[in-house]
């Protein structure tokens, strides 16, 4: 039975007592909750003090990015080590932002998924079709790339330290979501594409999350199915109530 993931992405939001006063409206709000494996992702120069305000708390702290080297002459980089060492768990690698205005290849997402897992912490790769992609039926094609170039070299050990989340470009920041069923015919797909990479208990142990306009409205008809293990949230994670909602997301009796 793979635990679901609620994870916010707040990009380039929340200064430090902004980050702080969220963290504490959620603390309020989780108390007790063993369900759901929950992950906060904010800026950069609020990372330590969110990793303390939410130590011991059951929420997990995710940096938005790294850089796949250790040390050295990379001015304004972030290495996993670093990371790690103000108390962070996961890096975000691939957004699909991270794709689109920074350019990043899939081959340099790969780079980065392995130093995060060298470095001791978990990946959250980002996959996902743009709607022109989709319109052209070249989607499941790009899914399959980003996900094979995304984990090349790595094992079904490695795997342990992988989650993957699909998001849809076109359904980004837009207000559209792919339907429940749009998105579980994907999450299926990915799943199968990390059978034939790894083996079928890999990829049935691989939780795979949903990402693209995620919102309390929504949540539960995700959730319902088989191969949606959650959901990397933007918008609606900078909202207390909104976020808990999705965290305490309602399933079928």
């Amino acid at each position: 039975m793979r635990k679901p993931i609620i994870a916010g992405n707040w990009k380039l939001h929340n200064t430090i007592p902004e980050a702080l006063d969220l963290v504490e409206a959620l603390k309020k709000g989780l108390a007790n909750q063993t369900r759901v494996d929950v992950i906060v992702a904010p800026v950069f120069t609020a990372l330590a003090a969110v990793a303390d305000a939410t130590s011991g708390t059951g929420i997990a702290v995710a940096a938005q990015n790294c850089y796949p080297e250790a040390s050295g002459a990379f001015t304004g980089e972030v290495s996993p080590a670093l990371l790690r060492g103000v108390g962070c768990k996961y890096v975000i690698i691939g957004h699909s932002e991270r794709r689109q205005l920074f350019h990043e290849s899939d081959e340099f997402i790969n780079k980065k998924i392995k130093a995060v897992i060298a470095g001791g912490l978990a990946a959250i790769l980002c996959v996902g079709e743009t709607l022109e992609q989709r319109d052209s039926g070249a989607m499941m094609e790009i899914l399959h790339d980003q996900v094979r170039k995304g984990l090349a070299g790595l094992t079904a050990v490695d795997m342990q330290q992988v989650v993957i989340a699909y998001e849809p470009v076109w359904a980004i920041g837009t207000g559209k979501t792919a339907s429940a069923d749009q998105a579980e015919e994907v999450h299926s797909f990915l799943r199968g594409t990390l059978a034939g990479i790894f083996d079928k208990s890999t990829s049935e142990q691989t939780r795979i999350i949903y990402g693209g306009s995620v919102k309390p409205d929504n949540i539960d008809g995700l959730m319902e199915r088989a191969d949606i293990d959650g959901a990397l949230v933007g918008g609606a994670s900078m909202k207390a109530a909104d976020f808990l909602r999705l965290i305490h997301f309602q399933q079928p009796e």
